[in-house]
């Protein structure tokens, strides 16, 4: 029995008590937003999670943390370490990217280390084997696809990104117009390579109820990858990504009929004043399901800082109700990020999820804010570093610099207008 089975019977299972429990909410209005499409609660019946989360309505904002190797990194040990960062900094999900390397190995490494689920997007590895077994990465079929699938959720994978929006159609549309940057997901570029050299349709799109019945029987949620996101800000909100949203919509609800968890993913490169227009579309076109956005990036000239156009531009997104941030790493359109890059973009996520939900739950999310700006007016500075989103980094920065006064900071040393004004309010 999936998880939406037991929310339609009313069925409050240890899992949603704890989930639940951690959320601040009724496991009952918890079960209600399952059973309606609009929550998910990432978990394969094959992983025991230490650290489940509930991610979709009324729910906290949630970080997602990419991982995994490349074809020219390819250390486990390495992307352990990664995922050991970003756990420790706050992250709620990994997805394992993997496309170096064994595969299978580095896979069940993280699902066996990981307390958070974890996604992958099953196109890698599908490739990563018809390239070693065939000698071409388009040399598979929906054989294949289906074996992986499986071989994936009997390890444990917790969500499955599946392209299978970039289609006939969609594609299409995306030929009809002048795209700056035609396709930058590596999935979906993938596909379409697939479907041009075979002249057929997308096989997870042809193959996608054959899918549902692997993502029910282990209970696996089903991410749907946006293949034909923007990768620049002029490429925004065009009719190839609204006509693969579309798709998705239509996959959302054969999903649901099926009992099977949905979420969807969401574009990338988006400027300040179309992030607003983007989240109510998903809200809107797929029925309110969760949506799982990809920074979005607000610029396209931030190399070397795209985290922080990210943090920018997810802040604004989850607070017009996008629910799970993929965060950004400064690394991004450059390098293989390392465990720093990691640390950084988890951060920065968690600060724009934050700050999202400061607007989204006025009456609870500001308390962390409070007792901060309590700390501060007591010059309280244990206390300041302890609730500080990164305390190492904090702690750090206040013992590099110390004061001659010891109740303030070097910043403003004797004239620290706190201090100033608690003096006065005394007189």
């Amino acid at each position: 029995m999936t998880l939406i089975e037991s929310a339609k019977k009313n069925k409050l299972t240890p899992l949603i008590l704890t989930v639940a429990g951690n959320e601040g909410i009724k496991p009952a209005l918890l079960l209600r937003r399952i059973k309606e499409g609009k929550a998910v609660v990432p978990r394969n019946a094959n992983h025991s999670l230490k650290k489940p989360c509930a991610i979709g309505l009324g729910l906290s904002t949630k970080i997602n943390a990419n991982i995994g190797t490349s074809t020219d990194k390819c250390s486990v040990r390495n992307e352990i370490k990664k995922l050991a960062v970003a756990v420790s900094a706050g992250a709620d999900t990994v997805m394992d990217l993997s496309v170096g390397g064994d595969l299978k190995k580095i896979r069940r490494e993280v699902l066996k280390y990981s307390p958070v689920p974890v996604g992958t997007v099953p196109v890698y590895e599908i490739a990563v084997n018809a390239r070693r077994r065939k000698k071409s990465f388009l040399r598979f079929g929906c054989d294949d696809i289906l074996e992986t699938l499986e071989e994936q959720a009997e390890d444990g994978v917790d969500f499955f990104t599946i392209h299978a929006g970039v289609t006939e159609k969609s594609l299409g549309a995306l030929k009809e117009q002048k795209r700056l940057l035609s396709i930058v997901s590596r999935g979906g570029a993938i596909l379409a390579a697939w479907m041009n050299h075979h002249r057929r349709e997308n096989p997870f799109y042809a193959c996608f109820d054959r899918i549902l019945d692997i993502a029910y029987r282990y209970d696996v949620t089903l991410s749907l990858g946006d293949g034909l996101r923007p990768g620049s800000i002029h490429d925004a909100t065009d009719r190839a990504q609204i006509a693969e949203l579309k798709i998705l919509a239509e996959l959302t609800r054969r999903a649901r009929v099926r009992n099977v968890q949905v979420m969807i993913e969401g574009p990338g490169h988006v400027p300040l004043d179309e992030i607003k227009k983007n989240v109510y579309l998903e809200k809107s076109l797929c029925n309110g399901a969760p949506f799982y956005v990809l920074g979005p990036l607000v610029t396209d000239v931030a190399s070397g800082h795209d985290h922080i156009s990210a943090a920018i531009g997810g802040a604004l997104a989850a607070s017009y109700g996008a629910d799970l941030l993929c965060y950004v790493t400064p690394s991004e359109h450059l390098r293989h990020p390392d465990a720093g890059d990691v640390h950084e973009g988890v951060v920065a996520s968690r600060i724009a999820a934050h700050a999202a939900d400061i607007v989204k739950y006025k009456d609870t999310a500001d308390r962390w804010d409070k007792e901060m700006s309590l700390a501060r007016r007591q010059r309280d500075w244990k206390k300041q570093i302890r609730l500080s989103v990164d305390p190492q980094k904090a702690k750090k920065y206040r013992l590099s610099s110390r004061p001659d006064m010891k109740d303030v900071c070097s910043m403003c040393g004797e004239y620290c207008s706190i201090k100033l004004m608690q003096e006065c309010m005394r007189v």
